[in-house]
């Protein structure tokens, strides 16, 4: 089937050079094939087969295949990818449906897998590792969205839709210039990327190292020389808990009273400024509250935070769900000003903690614990400590593991231990550590676009080169529409030569 008229537009986004024609997918590949169904392992022994998640950033990642055991010639013949076949996941979500990868030989012997459709060139077809870069375009991928048809969580695009996406089909030669411009500017692309990948770990690791010195006073050291007055962490903790004594009216919430104050810490509070103590966070809190249980709805009168909306210390009001109770919303609203501690979440995410501002009206879910701490314990402060190293060890420490969830319950953050220093050099600290983390986030803000212009960059670059206006043409080359003839002649011979073999075994089967 001849392509449409090579001076004119495909939907509105491409116009080829002279010399170019264009095509369809199925003219230009021999072969689009499905992958086995055969029965495969995880244990790492056999013939290794691709799968959807085997396609990571257009290669084939052999840390996420599985494996045949043993299977026949006939087997391998049919299935096994030879170098220039393209992969294509064909079943995914909407986002990822079209990722592709190329076969460049390695491991010798690759098995083709189901959820993928296999691309398969002849020895006259060009040059696979230009239409694999076309592939990685933004102008492909929305070709096969626009063609997908959608299932519960997911869409696919079956072999007859993808076999008739056009493509830009240029003359061999310019083919290979295309891809050596191509691949020598993205190499200098990535180089980039590389370089703004160290950006988010020295980012981290800054707000953590300013994290540490607020919290072991190494902050402040200048502040107490100039405030050498101030009312040390002991006498505060002592006037507390004598406050606490007289408001309690029965000998049971006493007695709990004077446990929590005869408990000692397990950390050296000597190796702190002389102000400054370890203090479980139970004798610097009135209370910890769980939030509701009850389920949450698509739309209502108000948010219901959940452990998802607690971000890097700070509340996310995205993917909100809410409530209309008014029993709820008056049990469980938050005060601005308050920290909430994630106490059921995976091993690696429990333990997170954020600090409501009253940005917008809210109650908190059932997996969250608010904290109500006292005056003395600024909350600003009391949500720093939580956030840093030495908090997230400890509650790897403390969590108790279900099969995929760890819990931490309100009695173990209660024995948390912070450092703890009278409240004006608290606000002092929230103070520096705001104006830090306000230097960083600016940093973080010059990366992200930097970020996404690298990525933009990439997706310039590709649409540059698969418009041929990356390198300049030579009029010696032969036109790509002798190209496409040359490709049918050798598909019908193709198709020929297995009518023949075809007719020969039947041919033998009943001589037999």
């Amino acid at each position: 089937m001849a392509g449409p008229d090579p001076e004119k537009e495909i939907e509105g986004a491409y116009v080829v050079p002279k010399g170019w024609i264009w095509c369809t997918v199925e003219e230009v590949f021999f072969e689009i094939m499905n992958g086995t169904t055969e029965a495969q392992n995880v244990d790492g022994f056999g013939f290794p087969v691709t799968r959807i998640e085997t396609i990571q950033k257009g290669e084939f990642d052999m840390f996420r295949v599985k494996f045949i055991d043993s299977c026949s010639q006939e087997f391998l013949d049919k299935y096994k990818y030879r170098v220039g076949d393209i992969a294509l996941s064909h079943i995914n979500s909407k986002e990822h449906v079209g990722k592709t990868a190329i076969y460049l030989g390695h491991p010798e012997t690759l098995i083709h897998g189901m959820n993928l459709l296999r691309l398969r060139f002849g020895h006259t077809n060009g040059f696979p590792q230009f239409f694999y870069w076309y592939f990685q375009s933004e102008k492909f991928r929305n070709d096969v969205r626009g063609r997908v048809k959608h299932a519960v969580n997911q869409v696919s695009i079956n072999q007859k839709n993808l076999s008739q996406i056009i493509l830009p089909l240029p003359p061999p030669p310019e083919q290979h210039r295309i891809v050596t411009k191509l691949e020598a500017l993205l190499a200098q692309v990535n180089r980039s990327k590389d370089h703004l990948a160290k950006v988010p770990p020295l980012i981290k690791r800054f707000r953590q190292s300013v994290l540490a010195a607020a919290c072991s006073g190494r902050l402040t050291e200048d502040w107490r020389r100039e405030h050498p007055d101030v009312e040390p962490a002991r006498k505060i903790i002592e006037a507390i808990s004598q406050r606490r004594l007289k408001q309690a009216n029965t000998s049971t919430k006493k007695q709990k009273i004077k446990d929590i104050y005869s408990h000692r810490e397990g950390q050296d509070s000597d190796l702190l400024p002389q102000s400054w103590e370890y203090v479980a966070i139970d004798k610097l809190c009135e209370s910890f509250q769980y939030g509701t249980s009850k389920k949450s709805m698509p739309v209502g009168k108000i948010p219901v935070l959940r452990m998802g909306n607690i971000q890097n210390g700070e509340i996310d009001w995205n993917d909100l769900v809410y409530t209309s109770d008014v029993g709820e919303i008056e049990k469980y609203r938050l005060e601005p000003e308050t920290v909430l501690f994630n106490r059921t979440n995976s091993p690696e995410l429990v333990g997170k903690t954020a600090i409501y501002r009253g940005e917008n009206p809210a109650i908190f879910a059932g997996y969250l614990i608010r904290i109500n701490n006292y005056k003395e314990l600024d909350s600003e402060y009391l949500n720093y400590c939580l956030n840093t190293t030495y908090t997230k060890e400890r509650c790897l420490k403390v969590k108790t593991d279900g099969v995929s969830q760890s819990n931490i319950n309100a009695q173990k953050l209660g024995k948390f231990e912070i450092t703890f220093c009278p409240l004006e050099e608290q606000q002092e600290i929230v103070r520096r550590v705001d104006v830090l983390f306000k230097n960083i986030g600016s940093i973080e803000d010059h990366y992200k676009k930097a970020n996404a212009q690298v990525d933009n960059l990439t997706q310039s670059i590709l649409a540059r080169a698969l418009r041929g206006e990356l390198v300049p043409q030579d009029p010696n080359d032969e036109p790509a529409s002798v190209l496409l003839e040359r490709i049918k002649q050798a598909r019908a011979e193709l198709k020929a030569k297995k009518k023949t073999q075809k007719r020969k075994s039947k041919t033998l089967l009943d001589f037999n």
